[in-house]
């Protein structure tokens, strides 16, 4: 294996695959791509403006979103809606410890739902009500990259005060300029993750499969590949292994990643396109490898350890989840006091310790490194610059490309 990539041999990659922990994407099938261009290297394309570049690379300007009476000084509570399994769980009584300490120092109650499974489902659920100009009865949620860039563009979620979110200063430095939200003025992240490739050695003959050009070509892993529906992660891989930066792909780049993966599946390389439903087939062997997503393989190796996954040398994709509040939230005030709490290095440590995701909050590896060491030198939560110079995010996308691009890709998926 080329010693420039990154995969399971790394012993630290390998102690946090081995924790089993559930993955907030693995109850994804819509999730997408992601905001920081080399994330904590070059992210976002910061200072760019993001409705130039080639066919567009970011969002018309904003609606203004409605704001309701805060209610926040008179009810102390906070309705917070996130992904299942992406906060710190006490594992013998289920309860949320950094919850409950928000809730013993500030007096607030959380409301807590793990209702958000998808973003297009979640969306459609509260798509209605924001069109309506009705509360959601949501104070804040956690939306992927691109579906942040969708809420802003429409006005459906607020801009934030800083002043209620003093430790926003504690943010990763190179994620305060995002294509789809300059300025991080109505977004905050939460976590991140990066997509790449997963295989099973049993059923690759004890092959590593450690590119992309590899997946979609070699005979022996022929009918025995799958690839996901996320148009931004498949799209994306593909795009940066045929030399493409992601960052600032044109049409006629798109249309020829999409002519290396049709080519790959008329010749049978490809059995098929999924969710995160990839996960059962790839454990038991009937799928020898595929494009996977970190927090399923971490799942997966709880049972079958011998899994590898690699971030290709060529580029692995990157998403990022964030903090938004949606437009007429009662309690706005009380969501950014929560939002301040978690970008405490000391708690997002203590959340990051049990979720295993990139932390996005500075000092927090810091804290790791006297707790849990093997956690801090993780690659997947504290990238290094090697490992961060293989991750790349795709660019965003007007309304209109969104929808051209779609229909490209699922032809390709249905077809």
């Amino acid at each position: 294996m080329n010693d420039k990539s990154f995969d399971t041999d790394n012993p630290y990659l390998r102690a946090a695959l081995m924790r089993g922990l559930v993955s907030r994407r693995s109850a994804m099938m819509g999730a997408a791509g992601v905001s920081a261009a080399a994330f904590l290297a070059a992210c976002g394309s910061a200072g760019k403006n993001p409705t130039t570049g080639p066919g567009g690379s970011g969002t018309a300007p904003a609606k203004t979103a409605a704001a309701a009476q805060d209610m926040s000084d008179t009810e102390k509570v906070v309705n917070w809606s996130n992904w299942p399994a992406y906060i710190d769980v006490d594992d013998k009584t289920k309860a949320r410890p950094s919850l409950d300490e928000f809730t013993k120092q500030t007096g607030i109650k959380v409301n807590y739902t793990e209702d958000y499974n998808d973003n297009d489902e979640f969306y459609a659920k509260v798509r209605p009500l924001l069109e309506a100009g009705s509360d959601t009865g949501r104070d804040v949620w956690v939306s992927t990259d691109w579906m942040v860039a969708r809420l802003i563009r429409l006005g459906y979620v607020q801009k934030l005060d800083m002043a209620n979110i003093p430790n926003h200063v504690n943010l990763q430095d190179s994620l305060t300029q995002v294509s789809f939200d300059p300025g991080r003025v109505h977004s905050l992240p939460w976590q991140s993750g990066f997509a790449g490739i997963a295989y099973n050695p049993k059923a690759t003959g004890g092959k590593k499969v450690e590119s992309v050009d590899q997946l979609l070509t070699d005979p022996a892993l022929k009918g025995k590949v799958t690839l996901l529906t996320e148009m931004r992660d498949t799209v994306g891989l593909v795009l940066m292994a045929m030399g493409k930066k992601i960052e600032s792909f044109t049409d006629a780049d798109f249309d020829a990643a999409i002519a290396e993966l049709q080519k790959a599946k008329d010749a049978g390389q490809i059995k098929g396109f999924t969710g995160n439903d990839y996960t059962k087939p790839l454990a038991s062997g009937d799928t020898a490898a595929c494009f996977a997503w970190t927090g399923d393989v971490v799942q997966l190796r709880a049972d079958n350890p011998d899994l590898g996954y690699v971030l290709p040398q060529t580029g692995c994709t990157l998403w990022s989840d964030n903090f938004v509040i949606p437009a007429l939230a009662k309690h706005k005030k009380n969501a950014e006091r929560l939002i301040n709490y978690y970008y405490d290095p000391k708690v997002m440590a203590q959340v990051v310790d049990y979720v295993n995701y990139i932390s996005v909050v500075k000092g927090a590896q810091e804290i790791l490194t006297k707790q849990d060491s093997e956690v801090a030198k993780n690659q997947l939560i504290f990238p290094s610059a090697d490992t961060l110079s293989r991750a790349h995010v795709f660019r965003g996308l007007t309304a209109a490309e969104e929808t051209k691009y779609n229909k490209k890709f699922q032809a390709l998926v249905t077809g």
